[in-house]
């Protein structure tokens, strides 16, 4: 099998970490990298890493979207920019998408033009996904957050959450911001979006999929960190279940799933930065208990996660090309 892949975005953070995944991966052949800020100019002058690893060149031809001759198209667009392409391009009827931006994440906004987009967190959704035309692949944050709660959720266990975040720079993309300069975020923290993050909407989405469509409040803080990358989620709730069954209780639920394991020692931030996992650890405190979960925010967050589920919808072991070693001190 060779699956053909085009990328539409390929120029920024998501778009280079895709590119790192899929030039190795033994079942895909990249065959256009859009880019209209850099068209005609090599992948390596952008990714600098990749010098020697790839001779393409970014362009800013659209015609492999609707000419059928690629067999997944994977947008990594800015928010809001990706439903927009979709209504100025017609995707081929051959074509399966996977889209990392939040347009289709949320139900009903989760259909275009009669395709429907499934959610793409695999721990929640994989039979779903191996049989999508199209994915919507989950927010970093959501993505970490919800993977420390969703065994909860299942057993009926979820009271209200009150979670903190911290995340580093290249959550907030590669275009400049006050807040993503270096003399900004060196030796700085800062809370942001208080009460009010856009992933929100997801993760309650994900949440009532699973507890019978009940509601409960999640009440999030997030961090901007002093890092470039990684995701690290603590989340405190009321929960008279004893460690032990709770400690089972996340092993059975994630069994099946690869790359989200619970730990019984301290979690750290390195020990998923470079990774595509999300590790777990939980505390207990009397009845109160903290669940601390972490990824690394441009993998299992977006584009690690994104191969993930190609791996899925194309029938290929759910890991291919994704078993990746993090630095670890």
């Amino acid at each position: 099998m060779s699956i053909k892949v085009g990328i539409i975005g390929g120029a920024g953070y998501t778009g280079g970490e895709l590119l790192r995944i899929l030039i190795h991966h033994p079942e895909v052949s990249l065959t256009h990298i859009h880019s209209r800020s850099t068209a005609g100019k090599p992948i390596s002058t952008v990714h600098s890493d990749l010098e020697g690893d790839t001779d393409l060149i970014f362009t800013d031809d659209t015609n492999f979207v609707s000419n059928g001759s690629i067999d997944v198209l994977v947008l990594c667009l800015g928010h809001g920019e990706s439903r927009k392409f979709l209504q100025e391009h017609t995707v081929a009827a051959n074509t399966k998408i996977i889209d990392l931006a939040n347009d289709f994440r949320l139900k009903p906004q989760s259909t275009h033009n009669d395709i429907q987009f499934v959610y793409g967190l695999p721990e929640l959704n994989k039979e779903a996904i191996k049989s999508a035309r199209a994915v919507a692949n989950p927010g970093c944050f959501a993505t970490t957050l919800q993977l420390g709660l969703l065994p909860l959720a299942k057993a009926g266990l979820l009271s209200a959450v009150y979670t903190t975040g911290i995340t580093g720079s290249t959550g907030a993309g590669q275009s400049l911001s006050a807040t993503s300069h270096f003399s900004w975020r060196a030796n700085n923290i800062q809370a942001y979006k208080t009460l009010t993050h856009q992933h929100l909407g997801e993760i309650n989405q994900s949440i009532q999929q699973l507890n019978g469509n009940q509601p409960v409040s999640v009440n999030f803080v997030p961090w901007r960190g002093d890092f470039t990358r990684g995701i690290f989620i603590s989340s405190q709730l009321s929960c008279d279940a004893s460690l032990a069954e709770l400690e089972t209780l996340y092993r059975e639920f994630y069994l099946n799933h690869p790359f989200t394991h619970l730990i019984n020692t301290s979690l750290h931030l390195k020990q998923v930065v470079n990774t595509n996992k999300c590790l777990i650890q939980l505390e207990k405190i009397e009845n109160q208990l903290v669940v601390h979960s972490a990824t690394d925010n441009l993998l299992k967050g977006a584009s690690g996660q994104a191969v993930q589920n190609l791996n899925l919808m194309f029938g290929l072991d759910e890991g291919m090309g994704l078993r990746l070693k993090g630095s670890g001190f």
